[in-house]
């Protein structure tokens, strides 16, 4: 009796011990390293990739306002992100958004792990999110909006739009990550808010002048496509880096984005091709974004296969929503955010809930969240996820676009400022001296 009652204790022991090891968790050097690159990699997406995609699409009197706008972008949301935006997007608070335990990063010492990574790393690889995210919105005001109107904007938008919804995608308590949407790097968060709200802000900005009676072309396609490859490149640190880790799930991620650029291009090159007799550099380059931007909310669960598809329809659907705004709509959205980033999360965000089953044969994924069985029961969550995105990103935006005019005495630069271009009128420099 005395001999099983000390393989009991003894079994007892040894279970405890392995569960307080489990609880106990470990830097993992890896995984530390690959976050490190994909923070890296993502920051590079901003600085200077996006800045060089959209300096060279402009006409060339404005090609500095842009790279200024994205510069300054990237160091106001920095630090806003360590103030105040983190603790509100991950903190423990609500379903609806943050608390303050994490203001100023001042409670995350070098030590704290956000699984098996320092969380120090990880609030670094978010707040890459945060800088692209606004910085993306600069492309549909282009070309008229002021600089400190800009700054206002950006500030409030990244603090009282983006980070509630990211609360709500991507922290354990909120209320959509609760549902079980599936968005592994930023349909709702990044992309469909990007784009609605660069959509309300070409509306309430109003045309530039001339549009759309006047040409304006890219001033320097060049410049356009280095930056276009670079954001290709940095997207790997984008969509394999939300794996928070060096295995598999990073690698599938990793490939099927690939994957979906590679389809996204190639479609909306055909598609142009067939309409206006010519494959054009922009067209391919933005079927590009538009596979890599419809590809990032399900690149976490979705197999090769349905990459593939994923892209297809992004070039395709992505190339005809251009021609709608632009053509019958007649809104300047000036370098096409809302029909490219909008839609392309919208798709992305949808499609994710049907190409996740693992039913699915060869677009087989990581399967529906936790205590979905059927793609009916994930496509109406991912439903619920864009609708909520989409109604609460254009009634902030709208609110804080008429807020900012007051506060800076109207959104645009005077006919006469635009007319002569932002690089002079805002900034008294020159792009080129030629």
């Amino acid at each position: 009796m005395k001999k099983i009652i000390g393989l009991h204790v003894a079994l007892i022991s040894v279970l405890l011990s392995q569960s307080a090891a489990a609880d106990t968790a470990t830097l993992n050097g890896a995984n530390t390293a690959w976050m490190l690159t994909a923070s890296a990699l993502v920051l590079f997406m901003t600085l200077p990739g996006l800045s060089l995609f959209y300096a060279g699409l402009v006409r060339v009197k404005n090609v500095l306002s842009v790279l200024m706008q994205c510069f300054a972008i990237a160091a106001l949301a920095s630090l806003l992100w360590v103030i105040i935006g983190y603790s509100l997007a991950f903190g423990p608070g609500n379903g609806y958004i943050g608390d303050f335990s994490k203001v100023f990063l001042a409670s995350v010492t070098k030590e704290d792990l956000w699984g098996d990574i320092p969380e120090i790393l990880f609030a670094m690889y978010q707040m890459t999110f945060a800088v692209i995210t606004p910085a993306l919105i600069v492309g549909a005001f282009a070309e008229r909006m002021k600089f400190s109107s800009m700054m206002v904007f950006s500030a409030l938008w990244l603090l009282l739009c983006y980070v509630p919804i990211c609360h709500w995608v991507w922290s354990s308590s909120g209320w959509l990550y609760q549902m079980g949407l599936l968005d592994f790097a930023g349909g709702t968060v990044v992309h469909i808010t990007a784009g609605v709200g660069a959509l309300v802000a070409a509306l309430v900005i109003g045309k530039r002048n001339g549009f759309p009676s006047v040409a304006m072309p890219p001033h320097n396609m060049t410049m356009v496509v280095t930056g276009a490859g670079v954001l290709w490149v940095g997207w790997f640190g984008f969509n394999a880096g939300s794996a928070l880790g060096a295995n598999g799930n990073a690698a599938m991620a990793m490939i099927v984005t690939h994957l979906s650029a590679a389809s996204g291009s190639l479609a909306w090159m055909a598609v142009e091709w067939m309409k206006f007799r010519k494959p054009s550099v922009l067209g391919i380059v933005t079927g590009m974004v538009a596979g890599l931007g419809t590809i990032t909310p399900a690149s976490g669960f979705v197999g090769p296969g349905g990459a593939i598809v994923i892209g297809l329809a992004a070039g395709i659907i992505c190339f005809f929503m251009t021609q709608l705004v632009k053509r019958v709509w007649k809104i300047d959205d000036s370098l096409d955010v809302f029909p490219v980033h909008g839609i392309g999360g919208i798709l992305g965000t949808f499609m994710a809930g049907i190409f996740a089953s693992t039913q699915l044969g060869a677009f087989s994924g990581l399967g529906f969240a936790e205590g979905i069985e059927t793609i009916g029961q994930q496509v109406q969550v991912q439903l619920i996820g864009i609708a909520a995105t989409l109604a609460f990103t254009v009634a902030v935006t709208y609110i804080l676009l008429k807020l900012t005019s007051l506060l800076t005495g109207g959104l645009r630069v005077t006919k006469d400022e635009e007319s002569v271009g932002l690089d002079i009128s805002l900034h008294e420099e020159d792009g080129y001296k030629l």
